[in-house]
């Protein structure tokens, strides 16, 4: 079924959570361990997230340098493959520009259509390790817009219309957009290319999230905008998630924090009931859904989903 449809048909919000594919060397069978303690709450759908292939490059003696490709993590058409062959749920892998040709993004369609799988987040994706701004593969696309483009030149060839696609937004705006006028346009390009929901990036202030949505609808994106939330674990990432998300944590949830000083079951604890407070408020305004990003850990979100679902 396809997410559209499912949001289309819910009549109160559901959860969703977002999974990291994991590292090699994890059995089927330990994935889909670590997936179980999520089933209980019937989310209505699993993203699987996707990371760019990495090179290692070594200096010959000649002062050439060989290219090695490293692969570190299973791919996420193979997970969600797992996942099917044990629950009976919607899954929704990541497809990303980055890294990917046009030809290799249809070869990829081909392995989704193939296995029945309609829907998809879209994204451009990150910069490779020591890149300051993000560079398109040769052949590739520049833009998630582009890339939502290319799905339904896909779908074309077929004449039918084979898959959901959703694309995020960032409620404090992309790292790389001047501002975040700038930035909801790019988002509706995204949504006038053909996408049909947007999840956002994780935020720890609600209100961030509702002027979000005011400013999205004022800009004629229509599609629904379904919220993305994290809840902090430990002190590291008062600092870290920031730096690597470009985001704020309300100074609220710091003084807390920092009152915790190195109690680390404490600092778990206010996270985990920041997050949850969180969602029982987003709730209550009336969103579709809640997408939880699990970083692949369960105990805090089943904690969560267990207080609000």
């Amino acid at each position: 079924m396809k997410i559209s449809d499912i949001l289309a048909c819910s009549t109160k919000a559901f959860p969703s959570i977002e999974i990291v594919p994991p590292l090699k060397g994890i059995t089927k069978a330990e994935l889909l361990e670590s997936i179980a303690p999520f089933m209980e709450f019937k989310p209505k759908y699993i993203n699987v997230t996707s990371h760019r292939d990495e090179y290692e490059y070594s200096q010959q003696a000649d002062g050439s340098f060989t290219r090695k490709l490293i692969r570190n993590r299973i791919n996420e058409t193979t997970v969600c493959g797992a996942i099917l062959s044990r629950y009976d749920i919607e899954v929704v892998p990541h497809l990303i520009c980055g890294g990917n040709t046009r030809e290799e993004i249809d070869s990829k369609l081909d392995n989704l259509k193939f296995m029945g799988i309609s829907n998809i987040v879209a994204l451009r994706g990150d910069s490779t390790l020591g890149e300051k701004r993000f560079t398109p593969t040769p052949g590739g696309y520049r833009y998630a817009s582009e890339l939502v483009e290319g799905i339904h030149g896909y779908e074309k060839k077929y004449g039918a219309d084979l898959f959901c696609i959703g694309v995020g937004g960032y409620p404090e705006k992309h790292f790389e957009a001047a501002n975040i006028e700038t930035d909801i346009i790019n988002l509706k390009k995204k949504v006038d290319a053909g996408a049909d929901y947007i999840i956002t990036q994780m935020f720890f202030d609600n209100k961030v999230y509702y002027d979000f949505v005011k400013r999205c609808r004022e800009a004629g994106i229509t599609v629904p905008i379904i919220p993305g939330l994290k809840p902090l674990s430990t002190a590291r990432q008062v600092n870290m998630l920031p730096e690597a998300f470009s985001l704020n944590i309300p100074v609220e949830l710091t003084d807390e924090i920092a009152k915790a000083k190195d109690d680390k079951e404490a600092i778990y604890r206010i996270g985990t009931e920041w997050c949850a407070m969180q969602c029982k408020d987003l709730i209550s305004h009336g969103v579709p859904a809640v997408h939880f990003y699990t970083m692949g850990k369960s105990r805090n979100i089943v904690e969560i989903l267990k207080e609000c679902f």
